[in-house]
């Protein structure tokens, strides 16, 4: 991949493609595609091949697609499922017909079976049935990243298949019915703090362990790994570093001077326990991540009250 390839970024308005293209621009690539999706929606497949006639893209990142914490996908298994598969499925057949030199598939932890044990193994998928609440959006993935090597073995195409840790960051969205836990965590106590509310109650019981990687760092992981991970194997991206919620809502409350009560809603269900990647692959490649999740928070702090400010 060089600077004057033309790459397509689908999705690159969320957290992940937005990562992508600060990064790309950074580096120097400035032949970039970009496609809203009320200008192009990827659900459809003859729109998404008269796109790629036109265009004739050298790569494709697919960071599209729709994304939740454990409320949305608990609420939403259809959407989960089949909207993210349709995506993955017309990108691949396009990429294959269109000689696209490389697409780059974005899996995540929730792939990974209920009863796998942690710190999970890329050879562990499929070994047993996804966790419940999230089942639909795990299997969405699965199918996906299963479907590009099937593109791989079977047309030749070049896929590099990731499997992403729970990632944060920049351009996170800040919805409580359907955000992710880390961005529920600091909108909840942020807005805690400027409300002066008494107690604020959380779901669940605090206990469950989780690793988060910032998406800064996940995109120059993506980068590195295109040009160091060759095979179509699938590969965890993660940080390696774990922590409980009950901790990471308290190093939250720490960074944003919330003096209320902390309450827990133990009627909520918790997911899985300790859901974590083994990164070996990554560490034999010699990559690491350089935000922390302390330095991560505080900076994801200030870009939500930034936010709520404007």
């Amino acid at each position: 991949m060089n600077k004057e390839s033309s790459i397509y970024i689908a999705g690159h308005n969320g957290m992940v493609g937005s990562a992508i293209v600060r990064l790309l621009i950074n580096k120097g690539y400035n032949n970039l595609i970009l496609k809203n999706r009320k200008d192009l929606d990827l659900t459809k497949e003859l729109d998404t091949k008269l796109f790629f006639e036109k265009n004739l893209p050298d790569y494709v990142i697919n960071a599209a697609g729709l994304v939740g914490g454990i409320n949305a996908n608990i609420k939403y298994p259809v959407e989960f499922c089949s909207v993210n598969f349709l995506i993955s499925n017309n990108l691949l057949k396009c990429s294959s017909k269109y000689n696209v030199k490389k697409i780059v598939m974005i899996g995540s932890s929730c792939m990974y079976p209920h009863a796998a044990k942690p710190p999970f193994q890329e050879g562990d998928i499929l070994s047993n049935k996804p966790e419940p609440t999230n089942e639909g959006f795990a299997l969405s993935k699965i199918m996906s990243l299963k479907l590009s090597q099937y593109y791989s073995n079977q047309y030749g195409l070049k896929t590099l298949n990731l499997i992403a840790s729970n990632l944060y960051g920049t351009n996170d969205h800040y919805d409580l019915e359907n955000s992710h836990v880390l961005s529920a965590l600091i909108k909840k106590f942020v807005d805690a703090n400027r409300m002066d509310l008494k107690e604020v109650k959380l779901w669940g019981s605090g206990k469950p362990i989780r690793e988060f990687m910032h998406v800064d760092d996940f995109a120059e992981a993506l980068f590195f790994l295109m040009k160091n991970w060759g095979s179509n194997d699938f590969i965890n991206v993660g940080s390696g570093e774990e922590i409980s919620i009950k901790n990471l809502a308290e190093l939250i409350i720490n960074n944003t001077g919330y003096k209320g009560s902390l309450l827990w809603d133990k009627t909520k269900k918790d997911g899985m326990i300790r859901k974590c990647l083994d990164i070996s692959n990554l560490k034999k490649l010699e990559y690491k991540h350089n935000i922390s999740i302390s330095e991560g928070i505080v900076k994801t702090i200030k870009e939500y009250k930034k936010q709520i400010e404007l």
